[in-house]
C-alpha cells in the first residue's frame, strides 16, 4: 500500500476513536492519575504541530507537549483525533480531558471552554503564488480564498469578505486538504499559519508560493472544560516549568525551525 494511502487510512482509523463512547471526564489531576491515563484531543492533519510519521504514529509539536504532560502526571496518553471544528465539542461532550491542537485563545471560545496560559504562538498569514499581486484584503476581491473551517483565519477572512464584497471563501475541514487545494490551483490564495509556506515548498512547484501579509498573531493554549480550575491550574504550573526550562523553545526549534514568540500570560 503506498505511503500516502497508508497515512490516509491511518488517519481515518484514528478518527474513529472520536466516535467511540468516551471514558468519564476526569475533573481533577488526582482523578486522571487514578484512572491511569490522560485523554487528549489532537489534530494529525496540521504539520508541524500534529501529523503522522513514517510509522503512521501521531507526532509533532502538540503531540510531544501532550506526551510530556502525561509523563509529568505519570500516566500514558490516549490520543483522540479531531479536526478544528471538533475541538470544542470534544470538551463539551466530555470525550477528552484536554485539547492540545493549535488552539488559538479567543474571547468567543473562552465563553464555552477554559484555556491554560499560552505555550506557543504563530502568525496567521495569507499565502498565494509569487506571481499573484496581493498586499491587502482589497487585493483578494475576485479571488477564491481557502481556509480551514473553525480556525482563527476563518473568522478574520470571513470578516474581510463581508467588508470587501467579491472575496469568495472556500472552507476545508483540515489543513492538509487546504494545502492540496492551494497546490492544485483550486484556490487563488489561502489563510493559514506562517508554517504553511514551509509545507507548500515541499510540494511540486512549491517554491512558487510566498507569504503575502500577516493577518494576526495568535497564541495557543491548552483547552479544558469550563470551570475545571484544578486541572487548568496544574497545567499552568507545568507549562511555566516547561517554558523556563527551555523545553518549549527546544520543541519550537525542532518542529518549526524558529524560536517561540514572546508568550503573554494571564
Amino acid at each position: 500500500m503506498p505511503n500516502r494511502l497508508k497515512r490516509v487510512v491511518a488517519g481515518l482509523v484514528l478518527g474513529l476513536v472520536a466516535m467511540l463512547p468516551a471514558a468519564a471526564l476526569a475533573q481533577t489531576v488526582d482523578e486522571i492519575i487514578a484512572r491511569g491515563k490522560l485523554i487528549v484531543a489532537v489534530d494529525t492533519t496540521t504539520p508541524p504541530y500534529g501529523f503522522l510519521d513514517a510509522e503512521l504514529k501521531p507526532t509533532g509539536f502538540d503531540i510531544e507537549v501532550a506526551t510530556k504532560m502525561g509523563e509529568a502526571l505519570g500516566v500514558p496518553v490516549e490520543f483522540v483525533t479531531v479536526t478544528s471544528p471538533g475541538r470544542i465539542p470534544s470538551l463539551l461532550t466530555k470525550q477528552v480531558d484536554v485539547v492540545i491542537s493549535i488552539f488559538s485563545i479567543t474571547p468567543a471560545r473562552a465563553i464555552q471552554i477554559d484555556y491554560s496560559i499560552p505555550y506557543a504562538g504563530q502568525s496567521a498569514v495569507v499565502i498565494a503564488p509569487k506571481s499573484t499581486a496581493i498586499k491587502s484584503h482589497a487585493d483578494l476581491v475576485g479571488k477564491k480564498v481557502g481556509l480551514t473551517r473553525g480556525t482563527g483565519e476563518d473568522g478574520l477572512l470571513t470578516a474581510a469578505a463581508e467588508a470587501n464584497p467579491g472575496i469568495e471563501i472556500l472552507r476545508f475541514d483540515d489543513y492538509s486538504s487546504l494545502l492540496q487545494a492551494m497546490v492544485s490551483g483550486q484556490i487563488d490564495a489561502m489563510g493559514g499559519g506562517d508554517y504553511g509556506e514551509i509545507y507548500l515548498k515541499k510540494a511540486q512547484n512549491g517554491d512558487d508560493f510566498e507569504q503575502k501579509y500577516i493577518l494576526k498573531t495568535f497564541y495557543f493554549g491548552i483547552g479544558v472544560a469550563k470551570g475545571n480550575d484544578n486541572l487548568r491550574q496544574w497545567i499552568n504550573t507545568w507549562l511555566f516549568t516547561q517554558k523556563t526550562d527551555g523545553v518549549l523553545e527546544a520543541l519550537s526549534m525542532k518542529y518549526r525551525n524558529q524560536p517561540l514568540p514572546a508568550l503573554p500570560v494571564f
